[in-house]
């Protein structure tokens, strides 16, 4: 190899493996869903902001978190994850599930995006079971695939509002809501919100169910501790966890008993995460926002 060519392909070699073991850090052991560019066939629109929120592994990795910490506060979306999955022995394997589910209806055609849709229907027929209050829960409730679906979209878009690699206006944000709000009403969710202001009185409107149950007590210590193996990785981890209780609503955290540190958020957390994103994305770019022509 000549030295202008090794000078050339070295960075970029660099690069892929620093891509492939961030992703495999993660869970994210396959490869990305290659996107459906025919507009008259894939799912979520191609020139939609959901493509450019989703493809940001970065800030999806702090939303995600955030996304797993909300959700544990509804007692029986909770009793559903304690009784019928299996997130402590393979947490990997069941984020590389919602990254593959997340990645085929963002990218996918509409046959691959419902045939997603109903196998994840399907599984959920079986959740079913009796939370800690004596009450039924059922996987498949309207109300409750609602809950989770708020859950995702907040924590989704907070985070690439706060550590994105792009700017997005409110009017941006309105409608990446809008769009996640299709993929809802496919699963079945009750009424989706359809812009932000819906979507923030819609948690709001969930508060008086919420609390934090035994299971997810075990479920935060769980996640805050961290299921990664390699020790070099842990900081990191624990800057994302950190960084995802601060997307979180004030009262939120203090449902969930995890600690508000206003000072150093502003100071140490958000300008570390958002350092830490900007690493990553050199190994691993986010897509470019496809422009139809007019």
């Amino acid at each position: 190899m000549s030295a202008a060519r090794w000078v050339v392909t070295t960075p970029e070699r660099a690069r892929r493996r620093a891509s492939s073991a961030i992703r495999h850090a993660v869970g994210l052991t396959q490869s990305p869903q290659q996107p459906c560019l025919d507009e008259s066939e894939t799912y979520f629109p191609v020139d939609g902001i959901a493509r450019i929120v989703h493809g940001d592994l970065a800030s999806m990795l702090v939303g995600g978190l955030g996304s797993l910490f909300f959700q544990m506060l509804h007692p029986h979306s909770m009793a559903g994850v304690a009784q019928h999955s299996r997130y402590k022995s393979d947490p990997r394997g069941r984020l590389l599930q919602t990254a593959n589910f997340i990645g085929r209806t963002t990218y996918g055609s509409k046959t691959t995006a419902y045939a997603d849709i109903e196998r994840v229907l399907a599984v959920h027929q079986a959740v079913r079971g009796i939370a800690d209050d004596g009450e039924p829960y059922y996987a498949n409730d309207p109300h409750l695939l609602a809950w989770v679906h708020a859950c995702e979209v907040s924590m989704f878009l907070r985070a690439y509002q706060n550590f994105g690699a792009l700017t997005i206006c409110a009017k941006d944000a309105d409608a990446y809501v809008n769009e996640m709000a299709s993929l809802a009403h496919d699963l079945g969710a009750e009424n989706p919100p359809r812009s932000v202001n819906e979507l923030d009185a819609r948690l709001e409107a969930y508060r008086p169910e919420l609390r934090l149950s035994a299971d997810a007590v075990v479920a935060r210590n769980f996640v805050t501790q961290g299921f990664l193996e390699n020790r070099r990785q842990r900081p990191a981890y624990q800057l994302l966890v950190n960084s995802a209780f601060t997307l979180m609503p004030p009262w939120s955290r203090e449902l969930l008993q995890v600690p508000t540190k206003t000072v150093e958020n502003r100071l140490l957390v958000r300008p570390a995460t958002k350092a830490f994103c900007w690493a990553i994305r050199l190994a691993v770019p986010p897509p470019r926002r496809v422009t139809l022509p007019t």
